[in-house]
């Protein structure tokens, strides 16, 4: 019956999962649950919990079972799993698939067994654990099979990671656990500390999609915001530009760098200088910021550049790796 199951990349991210079979994204859905507070029962799961959020009476409550790319409710977790397992088709009665998981680098003992428990739980028959900065190595095509160094910066949600990569192992890596998430809070601060303008995660959200920038652009956006004044509690609207929005990052930003630059120290010479030559790809939905790339060139003094599709290097390479795991195998997190 295994020669017939199906070999899955899971990215279970505190954002979204997505799942991967060879080089095709089967599904990418928010990491959200609805549950029935007086129950604690799940009643919606991924897109469906995600058009209740801010919009449901008290009797529901939405929740994001991950947290910086961690578990923080089991049960929810393999539930949710379970359901999108089988919306993307990789669960049956009679097949189970095997399953590649990433986690972020640097996650304890007791993080990891949650994770592998969640995905057996769901339905998977086999479930390997990748590092997430090997995976987006691997699913942003650099060559980490060779003794030279190749540097990749994964930028998610919740966790941004960064680390040298030879030989389908990690040299160096470090693991922040605030990503793009941190950056929608920064903007929800400085507005509140501006204009006494009360917005939520979502709204940021936007407004970082729509004018953010990580540096200075040529040319000024910019866009209306509407939240809550802080004082009268009434509606009221502001124009945000994108100069705000960069003065509002700056803060987290400096802290995903900072860990970039930790890794290049920790990093032996001969590495490093592959990396000068080759440069810093950076991955994960996070690093689609305008001038991201400008930022970490300008900062670590090494050209800095996007790979093809960022947002799904990471699933893509948990799929690849299961085509290689012979080679990988050693590389993988222990259980």
């Amino acid at each position: 019956m295994a020669l017939f199951s199906r070999n899955l990349g899971i990215d279970l991210g505190t954002d979204r999962v997505r799942i991967a079979e060879g080089t095709q994204v089967l599904l990418d859905e928010p990491t959200l649950v609805a549950v029935a507070v007086a129950e604690r029962r799940m009643v919606a799961a991924g897109e469906e919990a995600a058009e209740m959020e801010g919009r449901t009476p008290d009797v529901y409550e939405v929740i994001r079972p991950l947290q910086n790319g961690v578990v923080a409710y089991y049960e929810l977790t393999e539930k949710l799993l379970n359901i999108l397992l089988r919306k993307a088709g990789g669960t049956s009665w009679l097949f189970r698939p095997r399953a590649m998981v990433t986690v972020p680098h640097g996650v304890t003992s007791v993080e990891r067994r949650a994770v592998h428990e969640a995905a057996l739980q769901a339905g998977s028959r086999e479930v390997f654990l990748i590092p997430g900065p090997l995976a987006a190595a691997l699913g942003s095509d650099l060559p980490v099979g060779s003794p030279a160094g190749n540097m990749i910066v994964n930028i998610g949600s919740g966790t941004t990671q960064a680390a040298v990569v030879a030989m389908y192992g990690m040299v160096s890596a470090e693991t922040l656990r605030r990503g793009g998430r941190a950056l929608d809070e920064a903007i929800v601060t400085y507005v509140r500390r501006k204009y006494g303008l009360v917005i939520g995660q979502p709204t940021a959200e936007q407004v970082k999609i729509k004018i953010g920038a990580a540096v200075l652009l040529d040319e000024e956006m910019s866009t209306e915001v509407q939240g809550q004044d802080q004082v009268s509690s009434l509606p009221r609207e502001i124009t945000l530009t994108t100069s705000e929005v960069v003065e509002a990052l700056q803060d987290p930003l400096r802290e995903m760098v900072e860990t970039v630059r930790l890794v290049m120290e920790k990093t032996p010479p001969e590495l490093v200088a592959d990396v000068i030559d080759r440069g810093v790809a950076l991955s994960g939905g996070a690093v689609l910021l305008r001038g991201m790339d400008r930022l970490m060139t300008k900062e670590l003094g090494v050209p800095a550049y996007l790979v093809d599709h960022p947002q799904y290097a990471t699933v893509l390479g948990a799929a690849r790796g299961l085509e290689i795991l012979p080679v990988l195998r050693r590389h993988l997190v222990a259980i």
